[in-house]
């Protein structure tokens, strides 16, 4: 009987780690969603959220250092030096973890930018996040775990489109898909700004290829503090 059961928790254990993410239906992603914000994350977007935040259990970037081992200083010199030094090592991981085709990591200031290009986490012709995709984000959730003193913006985009309000809706899709993966996997929407900003700032030409590349996700995360 040991032996039996073991066989079927083993079954399970492999059917389920080899099952393929799928969003869920969007009449729920409002359960997934709440307390997220969407709007872009603002300076003065941050400040409005940050008590939300840490009612939510929310940390600040400086709660993550030892205070006690910095020098005497300006309080301000400190805070914006331990705030370069924790997105600098997030920086690092993410890079170093993200070495895929379509996806990059940069610095903007403070803040480090994932760009997510569509095909590299969505499926082709289906508005679903992929197999493919759904490691990637995974992999990029169990960094938002450990460097979890940081707010984040989901950005959809696509390329240009004659229908605006089509541009900004299926932007917005992408993003929500990528906001509900993360709060599925324990990620929490109090961090979350998510916007769809359509064919705006787009980071190629509008050819064949570049518009392969302005269909993307872009998720910034910025020092909460």
């Amino acid at each position: 009987m040991y032996k039996k059961n073991l066989f079927f928790v083993s079954l399970l254990c492999i059917l389920t780690g080899c099952m393929t993410y799928h969003s869920p239906e969007r009449t729920t992603w409002s359960k997934y969603l709440g307390g997220a914000s969407f709007t872009d994350m603002t300076e003065m977007s941050r400040v409005a959220k940050r008590p939300v935040y840490l009612g939510a259990g929310g940390k600040l970037v400086t709660q993550e250092i030892d205070s006690s081992k910095l020098d005497y200083g300006d309080k301000v010199t400190n805070d914006n030096a331990i705030s370069l030094n924790y997105m600098s090592n997030l920086e690092y991981e993410l890079y170093d973890a993200l070495r895929k085709p379509g996806i990059s990591v940069q610095r903007a200031g403070t803040d480090v930018v994932i760009i997510l290009v569509r095909d590299a986490i969505m499926e082709l012709n289906v508005a679903d996040i992929s197999e493919t995709g759904a490691d990637t984000l995974k992999t990029i959730t169990k960094i938002l775990k450990k460097y979890d003193a940081t707010f984040m913006e989901i950005a959809g985009y696509t390329d240009s489109m004659r229908n605006q309000q089509a541009a900004n809706a299926l932007s917005l899709d992408m993003a929500q898909r990528v906001g509900v993966y993360f709060s599925q996997h324990g990620i929490s929407t109090a961090r979350m700004f998510i916007v769809g900003r359509g064919a705006a700032r787009p980071i190629a030409a509008q050819d064949d290829i570049g518009r392969l590349t302005n269909r993307r996700v872009e998720i910034r995360l910025a020092p909460a503090r």
